[in-house]
């Protein structure tokens, strides 16, 4: 007879108890914060509001409408096909992934949950791979990562190759890890590999096929198609909105209440084991709840080594803030997706971008006057931005020049990782059956 502590149901009901138990207590004392102190939740709120309008409306509203207009044409099929040859042996996920990871790099959290969940409902991801992709695109968009952290929040352009090598790498490094675990999740057969078909007619062949086969069964027009997808796409941009809102106002009553005052106390006694300044604690402490006030707080005190202040910084853009946290169960709440093991995937994610921030910095950068090599070259309209000019004139004029760029620049990415992954495993195998003749 299994015992009831055993019983894999009883413990996720006790884990779902004690889980609504803590929210709704954390909701009652943020509410009665609120109520003792009006004129700073109300301040905390409006700076929430600030950041959402000319930070993260204008960063990701475009490619939300993007997104599901790419998805109702058929192209991300189209886009699955042809990367599906590259995907598989270097992340265990199909072809569709690969559209996913370059979006997610390019656009930001969450499209790429977006993008997932969306996936997940056509059958055409399993959740072991949606859950896989979500922990990997999980990132920060270069945009608010060079133009609002590196030069509004640290004022230095040259910042940039270290921070952006350091958060990315991580992220790449985390996929290819995972696809070394164990399988796990449903036997779901999914609809779009055509693998088969793709041997007999050619993979370009295939991949117009799967486009036009997608196209038929969304059967929406032109109009109707976008409409929908404006409509869908503020949707969301409320619900981020209101979570930034909701989050700015809660990490400011907590702080003033005096009730984050042991954590941060605890981090400051902790940071000096690892080498890092104990006044990089509060930025720890902001990142945890929200990354642009994390990334604020890290850039902070000029007087902090630099690389000290974007490792940490790197840690929380990578983290992403239980904002964003929330934001992703959100849109994956209908999925059968775990948060746990997101979380801690964001956690590994950030002591690995802290990590390779140090690795990275003597190859990048030259010294705390110097320059990153080339930079200047490869992006001088964004040397000679101030951090006032971060906003909705700056996010729209980035968004309509390195997105492009950048896309195919990931896209060529897992190209070459893809292919190099193939090479390596083909000569393994001939390595393997060498020595099994001798």
């Amino acid at each position: 007879m299994v015992p009831l502590s055993a019983n894999p149901e009883n413990k996720d009901r006790r884990f779902a108890l004690a889980g609504a138990l803590a929210i709704g207590g954390a909701a009652l004392l943020i509410g009665c914060l609120a109520l003792g102190d009006g004129s700073g939740a109300l301040n905390a709120s409006l700076r929430g509001v600030s950041v959402w309008w000319e930070v993260l409306f204008p960063a990701l509203f475009p490619f939300f409408v993007l997104s599901e207009l790419l998805l109702g044409f058929g192209i991300v099929h189209f886009m699955g096909t042809l990367l599906d040859p590259f995907m598989r042996p270097l992340f265990r996920l199909p072809g569709v992934g690969g559209f996913i990871v370059s979006m997610g790099f390019v656009s930001g959290y969450p499209v790429g949950a977006r993008l997932t969940s969306r996936l997940m409902d056509q059958k055409l991801v399993t959740r072991d791979e949606g859950e896989r992709l979500v922990a990997m695109t999980t990132t920060s968009d270069p945009i608010f990562l060079i133009g609002a952290v590196c030069i509004g929040f640290f004022g230095n352009s040259h910042a940039a190759p270290v921070l952006a090598a350091a958060h990315y790498s991580g992220a790449l490094l985390l996929g290819i890890a995972s696809s070394f675990g164990k399988r796990r999740g449903d036997k779901l057969q999914i609809a779009a590999r055509t693998d088969n078909r793709a041997a007999k007619t050619g993979r370009w062949r295939a991949a117009l096929t799967a486009m036009h086969r997608a196209r038929l069964e969304d059967g929406r027009p032109l109009g109707i198609l976008l409409q929908q997808s404006l409509q869908s796409s503020l949707a969301l941009m409320m619900i981020v909105g209101g979570l930034v809102v909701f989050f700015s106002a809660a990490l400011d009553l907590l702080v003033h209440g005096g009730l984050l005052t042991p954590v941060r106390q605890l981090a400051a006694q902790l940071l000096p084991w690892f080498g890092l300044p104990p006044q990089l604690s509060e930025a720890y402490m902001h990142g945890a709840f929200e990354v642009t006030l994390g990334a604020k707080a890290a850039a902070a005190d000029s007087a902090l080594p630099l690389v000290d202040r974007i490792a940490v910084a790197a840690f929380v853009l990578s983290w992403a803030g239980l904002s964003v946290h929330a934001q992703v169960a959100g849109l994956m709440s209908s999925s059968g997706w775990r948060y746990w093991p997101f979380a801690r995937t964001r956690f590994i994610h950030g002591l690995i971008a802290m990590l390779l921030v140090y690795v990275f910095w003597p190859l990048l950068y030259r010294g705390e006057a110097g320059e990153a090599a080339g930079w200047s070259s490869v992006v001088p309209a964004w040397a000679n931005v101030s951090s006032e000019s971060v906003g909705i004139r700056f996010g729209w004029q980035a968004a309509l020049i390195w997105p492009p760029v950048l896309f195919a620049c990931a896209i060529g990415l897992i190209v070459v990782l893809g292919t190099a992954a193939i090479g390596m495993r083909r000569i393994w195998s001939r390595l393997a059956s060498d020595s099994a003749k001798d």
